[in-house]
């Protein structure tokens, strides 16, 4: 099986940097600037467990489109598979692309944050066989050319023969591939966790730091519970994506440092430095994925004749925040109001 990562960033250099370290066929399509590092330097990835890889340039495929990365892997009757890590503003500029470049019924996974890019991408190029996905765990950009994961997790694709297949391949190659039969009750349960990427990266804080600081904690309790709450009221029940229910994330958020430290240990566990990717987005003064994190609840909220308050709030906020500026827990609690 042959892999094109379509957005070579954090998380696609991961993903396609294991694959190719365990020996598959990878190609990576990106900007020109996250390619030139890899063709000036190869690829580095490595984890908090210890792995630790280096792939030389002589190693990857890199194409500055799908079309070029598709020819270059024509070399076999092997199937491609595409995995789509763009963000969710570009989901159909990339799928267009993809489209275009690709016969009908390519498989085109979305390894994005969010829960409305398979719908994107099925309506910019219908012929295309769009499968949800979720990559769980946090990835980071050590150098230009050299990617990290500092938090656990397994992939999650929704179960079908093609993706069967897949997660074997994924799994062999090191990244612990799961198949569900509910892919959207596991992006809601995804996008709960993900309502700490905007707090994260507004603490200007590793997130482990910021998850010890109670009024952060404080704060990504209250989105969740109006998360929850919305997501009720359109009848959609959230997998477990921790080691903690989804209804009991913001009870556990809430409790004394000295207690949240040992009930959830398993969510501490992550690289001192881990931060969130719209941290990274935010220093790089790139587009951050807000839209389609706390912008998703507002829309859901919407669609049900209700109010998500506080998604929307943290939506301006990102808009408008400086690089450099840190706002404290309790500065984030008074502007938001939350007791």
């Amino acid at each position: 099986m042959h892999f094109i990562i379509v957005g070579a960033g954090s998380i696609g250099c991961y993903v396609g940097g294991r694959l190719a370290a365990a020996g598959q066929r990878v190609a990576f399509v990106g900007r020109p600037r996250t390619m030139a590092p890899l063709a000036q330097g190869g690829l580095t990835v490595s984890d908090l467990e210890g792995f630790k890889a280096h792939l030389e340039t002589s190693q990857l495929v890199l194409a500055d489109s799908v079309a070029l990365a598709w020819s270059k892997l024509q070399d076999s009757k092997e199937p491609t598979v595409v995995l789509l890590c763009v963000k969710g503003g570009a989901t159909e500029a990339a799928a267009r692309e993809i489209g275009a470049a690709c016969p009908s019924d390519t498989v085109v996974v979305s390894l994005q944050n969010g829960v409305e890019n398979v719908a994107r991408i099925t309506n910019a190029a219908p012929h295309l066989q769009a499968v949800a996905g979720m990559a769980p765990y946090n990835v980071v950009a050590l150098q230009p050319n050299q990617v990290h994961r500092g938090t656990v997790g397994s992939l999650c694709l929704a179960d079908s023969p093609v993706t069967r297949d897949m997660a074997a391949v994924l799994t062999a190659s090191g990244l612990p591939t799961v198949l569900a039969p509910d892919m959207r009750a596991v992006q809601w349960g995804k996008l709960l966790l993900n309502l700490n990427n905007p707090v994260n990266a507004l603490s200007d804080l590793p997130l482990r730091e910021e998850l010890t600081d109670r009024d952060y904690r404080h704060v990504l309790a209250a989105l969740q519970t109006e998360a929850l709450a919305v997501m009720a009221r359109a009848d959609i029940q959230p997998a477990k994506a921790s080691a903690v229910a989804p209804s009991m994330l913001p009870h556990v958020l809430r409790l004394p440092n000295w207690l949240f430290t040992r009930v959830a240990a398993r969510m501490l566990r992550m690289d001192a430095q881990a931060r969130s990717s719209m941290w990274e987005d935010m220093q790089q003064g790139r587009t951050t994925e807000i839209e389609d994190l706390c912008g998703a609840v507002v829309r859901l909220a919407a669609q049900h004749h209700t109010t998500a308050p506080l998604s929307a709030a943290m939506c301006q906020m990102v808009a408008a925040h400086q690089k450099g500026q840190r706002i404290t827990g309790q500065a984030l609690r008074q502007t938001l109001g939350i007791a």
